[in-house]
Order: structure tokens, then C-alpha cells, then sequence
């Protein structure tokens, strides 16, 4: 029902007119999800989007679970041109400094708090960052708020880390925290993550349940401690120039799908938090919820840190956390 929303706003994007002479395009989207994940099914309705939208003109084909290339590896891909989408989340902290202010602990509330962030600062402050490196963000996502599995023991405080040799992703940002919690981050590519866990390289990982669920982290890990350490954005990342070539309507259609797409991403991600959470409850995990408080506490330093080696970041964590009145 969710797609077909999207197919129907898709309708109001005037169908793009193709000389029959004219060769279709074929526009790659590369991503990191596995099947069943909210990357693939984000994507997934992107795709069905774009292509009610663009007709004959051109086809917009999904591949995921990083067949095309992981997630700095899309990067670079895009701007040679050999992709034409990808769908980046915390490692665009590693791209430019702006998006570092995502990897700051609890500082996102709820989706609707991250809605009055990007309406005050996507454009003027991220997209300009983006494109700065040559990149041009034409949708916002979701990866989801994070949550930390282990085989070791319950996390409860961030005491209980200490030692804990934990994978994350490669943004810098993402590792000092965790140091600072006391665990022994290991950064590392998503699709080598469910292997590090089953030969014991690492005792766990942090990521959303969506993510958790679809790379079946569950058969490999004993404990699930409800943290929500951190909300990472996903963004429909295009190369800046080579996006500037297609045609306007070809553009036009692609940026409405990209707005459109948000809301079913947004519905899809909260009703996935609840289901799989049981899903994983069902499947044997020992589940606990973490004191969010301590690890609050004990992410000050973090905050102080960011404040002071990037340019305008105190600024920058004021206005996200003015934006959270009201969440």
C-alpha cells in the first residue's frame, strides 16, 4: 500500500518525453542493505518512483547488499560515474565535517525532530558540504537509531563495554565515541561483519534492528541492549556533475521522487523498529534496555570535542538541539 502511494504521487510527475530514437538510460542505484532490510525496501520504492515517473526515458535498477561496491567504494564510483546513486549513512562523517554533528550520542529525538533539521540546515549546511566534494544529496533517508549486540554480556552502562571489541562503521567520529565509552572499536565494511562475529574477530556490533535482523546478526549474537546511541540519516547521494547532465525533466523527476519516497521510509522504518524487535525477542536474544542517561552522561566529552575541532560545530550542535523542542 506504501508503494503504491508513491506510485500515485510518481503520477503527478509529468511523464518524460523521449525522441523513440533516443537511448533509454539506465541509472544504477548501489547500496549496502541485505534483502529484507529498510536500505532495500528505501530503495527498492525509490526505484518504483522513478520509474512510473520517468516511462520510457529511463530506468532506475537497485542493487544491494554491496554488490556494486561498499559504502567508499560507491563513493568513489559515483564520481566516476560508474554508479549513479548510492545511499551513504554515517560514513558521509568521513566525506566532510558537517555530518559528523549525526555521529554526536542522543542528539537526534524522533523523526520529527530530524524533519525540522533538514528543514533548516539540508540545504545551507549539508548540501552545500556535499557538494563542496562534489557530491549532491537529492533525497533523505534512514539508516534508524542504533542499538548494540555483543556475545560478551548485557549492556547496560557504558562501563560495561570496557573491553568489548566492537565493529563500527569507519566514520572517526563513531570510533571516539566508543573509546570513550571504554569498548575497543574496530571499524569495518557491513558485509564483513556477520563473519567477524561467527569466527569471534569481534565480539559485536552496533547497528539498527532493520539491519541487525536483515544481515541475521541474530544467529550469531547472545545480547541485544537497547541503547539508541545514535540516529543515522541515510542520503540519496548523486555525483554533483554527472547528475547535472541528465536531462531537467529527467532531474525533476528524480528530486520529486527523492521527497516523495521520505514519508514511505519514514513509516516503514518505525514499523519495522517494532516488529523486529519481537522478531529478535522471538529468536532467542537477550534483550535489555541500556541506561540512557549514563551513556548521556558520558558523552559530554564527545560533544566538547567536536565543538572545538570543527569549524562552527558549537553552532551547528546548538541549532540541532534548539530544533529538538518540542519532540
Amino acid at each position: 500500500m506504501r508503494v503504491m502511494k508513491i506510485l500515485a504521487g510518481a503520477a503527478l510527475v509529468s511523464v518524460v518525453a523521449t525522441p523513440a530514437f533516443a537511448e533509454k538510460l539506465s541509472l544504477k542505484f548501489g547500496h549496502v542493505g541485505a534483502p529484507g532490510s529498510l536500505f532495500e525496501a528505501s530503495v527498492n520504492a525509490f526505484a518504483a518512483c522513478s520509474n512510473a515517473a520517468l516511462g520510457d526515458a529511463g530506468e532506475v535498477q537497485a542493487f544491494g547488499s554491496s554488490q556494486l561496491g561498499k559504502d567508499k567504494e560507491l563513493l568513489q564510483k559515483l564520481k566516476l560515474g560508474q554508479v549513479d546513486f548510492a545511499l551513504p549513512s554515517s560514513v558521509m562523517s568521513s566525506v566532510a565535517d558537517e555530518f559528523g554533528v549525526f555521529e554526536m550520542p542522543y542528539i537526534i529525538q524522533n523523526r520529527e525532530h530530524m524533519r525540522r533539521v533538514q528543514a533548516e540546515l539540508m540545504e545551507s549546511t549539508f548540501q552545500k558540504a556535499a557538494q563542496a566534494r562534489g557530491y549532491r544529496i537529492i533525497g533523505l533517508f534512514e539508516n534508524g537509531f542504533r542499538n548494540i549486540t555483543n556475545n560478551i554480556r548485557p549492556i547496560n552502562t557504558p562501563d560495561d563495554l570496557s573491553g568489548i571489541k566492537l565493529r563500527t562503521p569507519s566514520g572517526a567520529w563513531r570510533v571516539k565515541m566508543f573509546q570513550l565509552y571504554g569498548a575497543n572499536p574496530t571499524p569495518m565494511a557491513f558485509s564483513e561483519v556477520f563473519t567477524a562475529l561467527q569466527t569471534k574477530v569481534i565480539d559485536g556490533q552496533e547497528n539498527p534492528y532493520a539491519q541487525i535482523y536483515s544481515a541475521k546478526f541474530q544467529e550469531v549474537q547472545t545480547y541485544l541492549s537497547i541503547t539508541g546511541h545514535v540516529y543515522t540519516p541515510a542520503y540519496v547521494l548523486v555525483s554533483d556533475k554527472h547528475f547535472a547532465r541528465l536531462p531537467e525533466n529527467v532531474q525533476s523527476a528524480l528530486l520529486q521522487c527523492g521527497r516523495e519516497t521520505q514519508d514511505f521510509v519514514y513509516e516503514e522504518a518505525a514499523r519495522l523498529e517494532e516488529d523486529l524487535l519481537q522478531r529478535l525477542t522471538d529468536g532467542g536474544m537477550q534483550v535489555n534496555t541500556a541506561d540512557k542517561a549514563a551513556f548521556v552522561e558520558a558523552s559530554k566529552p564527545i560533544y566538547d570535542e567536536f565543538a572545538e575541532s570543527v569549524e562552527g560545530g558549537q553552532e551547528l550542535i546548538d541549532t540541532v538541539l534548539r530544533l529538538a523542542e518540542g519532540s
